[in-house]
């Protein structure tokens, strides 16, 4: 099978965690059509301390048990001394189902990316620890790189880092250096366009010779932290009247790293699969007030898009992206019109394609990434 619809690239993020609550497997991104649709697969997440890379679930990872019903190609693990199992088994078998996949191993994320710092004061370290992990002789052909979602090089995320503008640059040159000329290298990376904002802390012109393409995180933007509102879209694409934050909308971002003289080549434009919403919420329309934030499965406040859509279906569109109103709770999400839209935008802008968080949220039969798939034809 191949994908790759007219060139563009479409990358999803699988978690190593969704092997548990969530019940996802990679056997899913077969069976729900995913798999013959994506161009990279973002493996997330490994962990950053004490400067290195290292793993975060080794279960998860290369040791949980895949019997015949649940495995890619249908053969139960073994217990054989040497043999992958879990995850990057699975991806191993997937590779070899669909040659055209490439899967990156991502390190950070929200809940990592306070170990940067302590990386980046030895950056050639850390790049070789990292090297060690995603080329290690038991997995070595299952990854063909690394992703890097340092949330946020010299800004504030979970922690505030000062580790100075060129630390980023600095570590992207190291990591081209230990991976070689033939690895992927991507990142994940704020997609702030405020003036001042992180998009402007750390040089990511400068670090973009070095690496493959940027994912822009182009959602996230407004959700029930502000727990009493206003309400107001997880992802627009565009500005409109009442945005509460001036700057935080997608094309704003893409503008401005255009702007900062990376091309379009080397961006893709960020697709939530899922949804954040409020709770003791009136108004139908964005800018309600609310009591906090809507109650959902794992975590309140965020729900995937394959309960959204029958739990409280979208009555409105605002900023290029859905929201829906329904027994008090307001919730903005993408649904494949919005997503078709987005598409078309990230083929004018002249964008390498797009990406998605993540790929447990898709309905069984990938509703989502088939918008994806079909708007960048």
């Amino acid at each position: 099978p191949t994908s790759n619809p007219g060139g563009k690239k479409i990358a999803g993020y699988f978690t190593n965690w969704g092997v548990y609550g969530r019940n996802f497997h990679v056997k899913n991104l077969v069976t729900n059509g995913s798999a013959a649709k994506l161009t990279h697969i973002v493996y997330a997440f490994g962990n950053v301390t004490g400067g290195k890379c290292v793993l975060s679930d080794t279960y998860a990872d290369y040791d949980k048990f895949y019997g015949a019903a649940d495995s890619v190609d249908g053969k139960a693990d073994t217990w054989d001394t040497g043999a992958l199992r879990g995850n990057f088994g699975q991806l191993r078998e997937l590779k070899a189902m669909y040659p055209n996949i490439r899967v990156v191993f991502s390190f950070g994320g929200w809940t990592y990316s306070g170990g940067f710092t302590d990386a980046a004061k030895n950056v050639t370290a850390f790049a070789k620890s990292c090297h060690q992990v995603v080329e290690d002789p038991r997995w070595a052909d299952v990854f063909d790189g690394i992703d890097i979602d340092w949330e946020y090089p010299n800004a504030c995320g979970l922690v505030c880092d000062t580790s100075g503008r060129a630390a980023f640059k600095n570590m992207m040159s190291a990591l081209r250096a230990e991976f070689g000329a033939d690895a992927l290298i991507t990142a994940a990376i704020t997609a702030d366009g405020t003036d001042g904002g992180k998009i402007d802390a750390a040089d990511y012109a400068g670090a973009a010779q070095y690496v493959d393409f940027y994912m822009p995180m182009t959602y996230d933007y407004f959700g029930a932290w502000a727990k009493n509102g206003p309400t107001a879209p997880n992802a627009p694409l565009t500005s409109y009247s009442g945005i509460p934050i001036a700057g935080y909308y997608g094309d704003k971002a893409i503008q401005k790293l255009k702007g900062q003289g990376i091309p379009g080549s080397k961006l893709l434009l960020g697709v939530g699969f899922y949804g954040r919403g409020w709770t003791g919420v009136t108004q139908a329309a964005p800018g309600g007030t609310a009591t906090g934030p809507a109650p959902a499965t794992y975590e309140a406040g965020i729900e995937d898009y394959k309960v959204l859509k029958s739990k409280c279906p979208a009555t409105g569109t605002v900023g290029g992206t859905a929201y829906a109103f329904c027994n008090g709770e307001w919730w903005s999400y993408d649904t494949p019109v919005t997503i078709g839209s987005k598409m078309g935008y990230a083929k004018d802008q002249g964008l390498a394609g797009a990406f998605f968080w993540e790929t447990s949220g898709d309905t069984a039969d990938g509703e989502l990434i088939t918008a994806m798939s079909n708007g960048l034809r």
